[in-house]
């Protein structure tokens, strides 16, 4: 060969080697691992490498279906927000191979749906206002300002006004105390925030006739579906208040949008100006949709900025963030929707991410998805549940309860470890930090959860003993504390159902407040049709009234527990539940008011939490 030719066989063989180092954007590392780089300042038109990173996560969806990597298809994040202005959706088709996404060495990413509200001006009287952008096209209710979540205007500022008398259908209309609402100009708009025991209705109001004290809802408050949730069913003269009128704007924090001027105003906090506002909202409500997807891991990514405009009609809250879905297509039940939903999905991994300022709930792991995982992660500032794991009862499958006849179909072995759930259920009171329906084999084990308005972690999803897939579940040595803070009849955790294997141990359960409504709250309640459940290894102490307590329960083992308990209180109360159904051994029952059981109560949370620490 001469010396040109073989000049010409090596610059073949560099230009080859090169087109298999850039392969539809990434960067091809060996035989079956590709890199894609992405950053906020990259741009759609680049291969993709780290030199030349992308810019949209849209074209990273779109690029990742071309790809043929038989490993692994690794996409980095650098430093920045990514906007998103709609679902970013994965499916079952997009990559067979293993998808990374994870954030560069130092780097941290947001993947966010908000929209920056800018152009603040003052109005005077410490109020200050912003144009809304174009692209905001429908009304929102979540407004974040400087990393926290504003008030949208209420009456009363704080604690609730008393329902006087309910109206003739209980159901529908009440009358209020003199003097507890103000008039204002326009009824349209304005919202019913009223709490049940365990949840709470968000309904639009229809009507107000101030001389004879009359307030109409626009629908039912509470659920249709429930003969008990009736005005008058919960405890006497129960909570409520209400949101979203100009005039109640007079508290530093709060908000108001007037949506037929397209502005939005705002009265800033002690600290805040119309300078250093940085605002955001949004009207997505679910960032990441994964369909049939397996094998997919993200890591220290930040999930934020979704809003969830409630239904028409209102939001009538059941239980755990279920509620009654009144739209024309609704089957019954709904739960909120989450920032990230995974539905069908196998060994999908979040890890070292944060989920927060979220409009609805954070993350849902929904039907027929198994080997899951939320591995160190943060859930924050989150309007409904923190993390949702299966489902309810109400799928239908040939006319029969699905798990009847697919009971295969049951989401399996998904895990929740070392995270850290707090401050749920802003705006949707029933919300739980960690709601767990019908699964199997589900694990949630050293997390932290607190600061929630109702129960921290939820597990089983029927009222009976039915027979269900539910089985083998395990709750253990989770830091569960300040729950309960606004409803009642909950706890650190909650059970229903028969669930065979299944145990609670090793937890830590502490300051659980008594609250106004007509049921106590606890460290534990297990609720109808528990059954088979083993509880043990537990310190709970410091709860308003009994460390456990048993409605309806059909069996269950209470084994090396630690209760401590005010003076008078029973540890351990029954609810129509024979005693007998519960087998107690080896506990150690103190009071919280005694100095040598305080001691004793000492050492023991000192050694879990020494254990805790170093897991």
């Amino acid at each position: 060969m001469t010396n040109r030719g073989l000049f010409r066989y090596w610059l073949t063989s560099v230009l080859i080697a090169v087109s298999l180092l850039i392969f539809n954007g990434c960067a091809r590392l060996d035989h079956s691992v590709f890199e894609m780089f992405v950053s906020p300042d990259g741009d759609d038109t680049n291969p993709g490498t780290r030199d030349q990173p992308i810019a949209s996560l849209d074209e990273v969806l779109r690029r990742s279906r071309d790809v043929e990597a038989a490993g692994a298809f690794i996409v980095k994040l650098a430093d920045g927000r990514y906007p998103v202005a709609h679902t970013l959706k994965f499916s079952g088709e997009m990559l067979k191979a293993t998808m990374i996404w994870e954030s560069l060495p130092g780097a941290h990413p947001v993947i966010s749906a908000g929209v920056a509200i800018t152009g603040w001006v003052d109005e005077g009287d410490g109020l200050c206002s912003a144009p809304l952008p174009d692209v905001l096209t429908k009304p929102f209710r979540s407004l974040y300002i400087n990393d926290h979540r504003a008030v949208r205007s209420r009456w009363p500022n704080q604690g609730y006004l008393r329902m006087a008398k309910a109206g003739a259908d209980n159901r529908t209309n009440f009358f209020f105390q003199e003097g507890d609402i103000p008039e204002i100009a326009e009824v349209k708009g304005l919202e019913l925030v009223f709490l049940h025991d365990w949840s709470i209705s968000r309904i639009p109001v229809a009507d107000i006739d101030w001389d004879a004290r009359h307030l109409v809802a626009r629908d039912t408050i509470g659920t249709r579906s429930l003969d008990f949730f009736t005005l008058t069913g919960w405890e006497p003269h129960p909570r409520y208040y209400l949101e979203n009128a100009p005039e109640f704007l007079d508290d530093p924090g709060e908000w108001f949008c007037d949506q037929a001027a397209r502005r939005i105003y705002y009265r800033p906090l002690p600290g805040e100006t119309r300078d250093n506002l940085s605002a955001w909202v949004s009207q997505t409500a679910t960032l990441l949709q994964l369909q049939g997807s397996q094998a997919i891991q993200f890591n220290g990514i930040t999930f934020e900025h979704t809003d969830w405009p409630i239904p028409d009609r209102g939001y009538p809250g059941i239980q755990a963030c279920m509620y009654d879905d009144r739209s024309p297509k609704a089957t019954g039940w709904s739960p909120i929707p989450a920032a990230v939903e995974l539905e069908e999905t196998r060994e999908v991994v979040f890890r070292n991410c944060t989920f927060r300022h979220l409009g609805g709930s954070g993350v849902s792991i929904g039907k027929i998805s198994h080997g899951n995982q939320l591995v160190n992660c943060t859930i924050e500032d989150v309007a409904g549940n923190g993390i949702n794991i299966g489902e309810g009862q109400d799928r239908q499958v040939e006319g029969q309860p699905w798990w009847k006849a697919v009971p295969q179909q049951v989401s399996s072995d998904n895990r929740i470890t070392h995270c850290r759930v707090n401050d749920c259920g802003t705006v949707f009171y029933g919300a739980v930090g960690i709601w767990c329906g019908l699964v199997a084999r589900t694990t949630i084990d050293s997390n932290e959860v607190s600061n929630l308005p109702y129960s921290g972690i939820s597990i089983g999803w029927m009222w009976d003993t039915v027979p269900t897939p539910c089985l083998e579940n395990a709750v253990l040595d989770n830091h569960i504390h300040h729950i309960m803070g606004i409803l009642s009849d909950g706890g650190g955790v909650y059970s229903l159902g028969r669930q065979p294997g299944s145990r609670i141990s090793g937890n830590l359960i502490h300051d659980v407040s008594i609250n106004a409504g007509r049921a106590e709250s606890n460290g534990m309640f297990l609720d109808e049709g528990t059954k088979e459940l083993v509880i043990s290894d537990n310190i709970i102490y410091h709860i308003a009234m009994s460390p456990l307590r048993f409605h309806r329960a059909a069996s269950a083992r209470i084994e090396n527990n630690v209760l401590s308990c005010n003076d008078g209180l029973p540890p351990i109360r029954y609810n129509r539940t024979p005693e007998d159904n519960i087998t107690k051994i080896n506990n150690v029952i103190l009071q919280d008011t005694l100095a040598q059981d305080l001691h004793l109560l000492e050492e023991r949370v000192q050694q879990w939490q020494s254990l805790w620490n170093g897991r």
